[in-house]
């Protein structure tokens, strides 16, 4: 009996192991193939989906899967990883492209409080009061900035790629360089915005192969 037992435990563990072997058996000749796409369909006969990830922003990444577009490198394999569902899958970075990323500050004042001939006096004010080195934007953003989150940052909106603003944001933010103060009216309200520096090429889309185990 005690043999049986045995035989029975080693029986599970070699299943583990070959199973094991078998996932990094597909890592790697994933990896190394030159046709993955008909790797997967043809010789592991696996499902698969090919997505386009888009990255927002630079500096905080929606969830797992942009922050893995940017970092990870064209043609590694990662995982597996488990869904929501409990299925296992990998996931093959196929190619990248680039955007361009602006990084930005902002003061917004609320129009929904002030009327707008007082919110643009007082943003014609505020940005006096910066240009002439009375006071920095980020002193002025944590004190009028209605905005909670960058304002209590100092306006700091972080690197954003281009088309995810505002249109009337992005627009303007298009047609300025590093240290320009400006206005820009929204359905937000009034924003004083500037260029914390040059904008930049960087990773903005990853093509992506997810294949289910």
């Amino acid at each position: 009996m005690r043999f049986l037992f045995s035989l029975f435990c080693f029986v599970l563990f070699a299943t583990g192991v070959s199973k094991a072997q078998t996932i990094a058996q597909i890592k790697t000749e994933l990896a190394a193939s030159k046709d993955p796409l008909g790797y997967v369909k043809f010789k592991i006969k696996k499902t698969y989906k090919v997505d386009t990830v888009s990255i927002v922003s630079t500096n905080s990444f929606v969830n797992f899967g942009d922050s893995l577009a940017y970092y990870g490198e064209v043609g590694s394999v990662y995982g597996p990883f488990k869904s929501k569902n409990g299925q296992k899958y990998l996931l093959e970075i196929l190619g990248k492209a680039t955007n361009t990323f602006y990084h930005v500050a902002h003061i917004l004042l609320d129009t929904s409080t002030f009327q707008k001939k007082f919110v643009n006096a007082l943003a014609d004010t505020i940005i006096y009061k910066i240009q002439s080195g009375q006071n920095t934007f980020q002193e002025m953003a944590i004190t009028y900035s209605s905005d909670n989150t960058s304002g209590s940052k100092g306006g700091e909106l972080g690197w954003f790629c281009r088309g995810v603003m505002l249109p009337q944001l992005d627009a303007a933010i298009q047609m300025h360089k590093k240290g320009d103060v400006f206005k820009v009216w929204t359905k937000m309200g009034l924003h004083i915005v500037t260029l914390m520096d040059n904008p930049k090429k960087d990773t903005g889309y990853a093509l992506m192969l997810r294949v289910l185990l």
